[in-house]
């Protein structure tokens, strides 16, 4: 696939960037061979390959999906300004009337 100058120029108007006209004729020519690659790309069959996110089949550690309190909850109030059966106790800001 051929990448014309014109398609250069639009292509630094949507990303934003300046394009020296000097330069059009090497980015189309560069862009052109990237194109030309893919195209290539294109041809091989990768029907049967299975999906892969590494090269190398790992797996990470897990731990137990456990739920605790964390066990140091007077460590967690003890720099409280006030605090109450473990817990912070706050001002009320919730009206009843």
């Amino acid at each position: 696939m051929q990448i014309s100058e014109e398609t250069v120029q639009k292509i630094g108007k949507l990303a934003r960037i300046k394009v020296k006209p000097e330069e059009k004729s090497l980015y189309a020519k560069e862009l052109s061979a990237i194109m030309n690659f893919i195209e290539q790309l294109q041809e091989v069959n990768t029907d049967n390959v299975p999906i892969m996110t590494s090269v190398v089949s790992t797996q990470l550690p897990r731990r137990k999906d456990e739920v605790t309190d964390g066990g140091y909850a007077k460590e967690v109030v003890a720099n409280a300004p006030a605090s109450d059966f473990d817990c912070f106790v706050v001002p009320k800001v919730v009206d009843q009337g």
